[in-house]
């Protein structure tokens, strides 16, 4: 090792110990972490306790504390709870070291099985989802880890220890749909949404942020504890759910047949610890299609997002006219006055293809959980449609009633302020209505509005009242409906415990954030287990980019990911109790 090197780690490794002052913390700050990823950034220790030997034999001598730590583990001696921390802490980092190259690969892999859903085809029955099944079982049986297929709908890693707990890791296998003409960066780039680019130091990809890298972080975790012969008082099981974007009974469908984890942990959401949830629910309106009347142009298709959970990039419409050219004209300039008076934020595009106009309102895609995040095309379009009433005609068909409809009753507000709906709770934040999803076929047009529900409201009275001012507004405006109407509870745990405790510290020392509790808009697939909480793998302080066209994971956060799961999982593991 070059002597620059040597000589930054150790100033970093004794100097700021001695300001520790809580014996249960691991006492190796981030900076002192960084100091050891560069003394270690030229060679690759061949095993755990090769890399604690090297630290331990540094010239001049590191602190006492943490030295006494090594020591005592290289002989095995018993380890006080601060000096097991401090070596948890080194193992997350020695797994960074050994296997981050590994896993980067894997997450490439991962990406590369397109895992969405396919209309009209179960996702247990999908090849894609097998051959996940498939990948994720060789990859296990390759790390000595056990695996089981529960009928493709859950794929079951475990790493077992001597006790009768168990701790579920949980993350998913599926991804929302990605338009690939939507993944242009700014400077024109193209990317493949199923492969992962790397630009600088941005992993782009679908899966990246949600969730196939949780999988990876969780799988080589196992691995390092699992070669490492590292004991463990308990049991760990990673639950690889494959519906979680979706309809979520894969997860129900496992827990039906298997014992539930006394302890979930889902690799899903936020850091440090996000304890609470908001409820997910949809407000989806079928307008039956017929015949349009009146003068002027028509409506005759129109497109918004793939799922009702992802605020997508664009809205496209076609519309016909006796003369294109000069509807399209017409249609530019009133979408860029309509632009100017909201906002500016998003792009109105009319143009002239064949016999036919395309007008495209593009925004900026998001998660529909963080709808104040992006700006929403789908609500944009729908605005622009009902604001062309009596300035361009066109004929009234399902497709205007609907934009009349969206116009009316939940415009470009994202807080149920249009429809009178909105509430707060002081933790869990407010509730959030974004149009999402746009619905063709032969018989219905339909629009669906995502909801994020927040704790202070039933959700009966909730449904009663948009149900109620629908029906208002339907009856006022003589425009038929059906309404169709999904609601889950929201979720909020009042956890205690070491395992907690634990989280808490992991998290907040390693990225140097407040060592409290968050609240997320998310939904995971520990919603509505006992002892659920999530753990990562977004910074909630942090835009996420998740069922975005621009989905990414920096290769820094990756490996941070790596390293901070590695030490959770094996102080867990061997808390005496949690």
């Amino acid at each position: 090792m070059k002597s620059s090197l040597k000589h930054l780690l150790i100033a970093a490794l004794v100097v700021p110990l001695a300001a520790f002052t809580l014996p249960v913390q691991a006492n190796i700050s981030p900076q002192q972490s960084r100091a050891i990823l560069t003394h270690f950034s030229e060679t690759s220790p061949t095993d755990f306790r090769e890399f604690l030997r090297q630290l331990g034999v540094s010239e001049p001598p590191m602190s006492s504390d943490l030295g006494a730590a090594i020591s005592g583990f290289l002989d095995g001696t018993a380890l006080s709870t601060a000096q097991q921390n401090q070596i948890h802490r080194l193992l997350g980092l020695y797994a960074r070291l050994k296997y981050g190259d590994a896993a980067m690969g894997t997450l490439r892999e991962l990406v590369a099985i397109p895992t969405f859903r396919v209309e009209g085809v179960a996702q247990h029955d999908n090849p894609e989802f097998i051959k996940m099944g498939n990948t994720l079982k060789t990859l296990a049986e390759s790390f000595n880890l056990s695996f089981r297929n529960i009928d493709n709908r859950v794929f079951e890693v475990s790493l077992n220890g001597t006790g009768d707990e168990i701790v579920g890791i949980h993350a998913h296998a599926d991804v929302v749909p990605a338009n690939p003409q939507d993944w242009v960066l700014e400077d024109g780039t193209r990317l493949d949404p199923f492969k992962v680019s790397q630009v600088g130091n941005r992993l782009y990809g679908r899966g990246t942020e949600d969730d196939k890298n949780g999988i990876v972080v969780a799988l080589y975790a196992m691995k390092v504890i699992q070669e490492e012969r590292l004991p463990l008082a308990r049991n760990f099981k990673l639950l690889v759910d494959t519906t979680e974007e979706i309809a979520g009974d894969a997860i129900a469908y496992y827990f039906e047949r298997n014992p539930t984890p006394h302890y979930n942990v889902a690799l899903d959401g936020g850091y440090p610890v996000v304890i609470a949830e908001k409820g997910y629910g949809t407000v989806t309106a079928n307008f039956a299609r017929r015949t349009a009347q009146g003068d002027g142009a028509e409506i005759i298709s129109m497109t918004g997002g793939l799922a009702a959970n992802q605020i997508p990039l664009t809205s496209v419409a076609i519309l016909v006219g006796e003369n294109p050219i000069e509807l399209a004209a017409r249609l530019q300039k009133a979408g860029n006055d309509y632009a100017r008076r909201n906002g500016d934020n998003f792009n109105v595009i009319a143009q002239v293809i064949g016999k036919e106009v395309q007008l495209t309102v593009t925004g900026v895609s998001a998660h529909s959980s963080e709808p104040e995040s992006g700006v929403n095309p789908v609500a944009r379009m729908l605005g622009f449609i009902h604001s062309l009433d009596g300035n361009i005609a066109l004929k009234q068909n399902p497709i205007s009633d609907a934009a009349r409809y969206a116009a009316d009753n939940w415009g470009l507000d994202y807080l149920g302020g249009k429809l009178g709906i909105g509430f707060s709770d002081a933790f869990m934040g407010p509730l959030t209505t974004s149009l999402t999803f746009i619905g063709m076929d032969e018989k219905t047009f339909t629009l669906t509005v995502n909801l994020r529900v927040p704790k202070g409201k039933r959700l009966d009275v909730l449904k009663a009242e948009i149900a109620d001012k629908l029906g208002a507004w339907s009856t006022k405006n003589a425009i038929a409906m059906d309404v169709d109407y999904l609601m889950t509870e929201p979720m909020l745990r009042d956890p205690e415990g070491e395992w907690v405790k634990a989280l808490l510290d992991v998290a907040s020392e390693n990225l140097d954030m407040p060592r409290k509790f968050g609240a997320s808009a998310g939904s995971t697939s520990v919603h509505d287990l006992p002892n659920g909480v999530q753990f990562g793998l977004a910074r909630l302080d942090v835009k996420y980019t998740g069922h975005t066209n621009k989905e990414f994971k920096t290769v820094d956060q990756f490996l941070l990911d790596l390293q901070i799961v590695t030490e959770m999982m094996g102080r867990i593991g061997q808390l005496p109790k949690l």
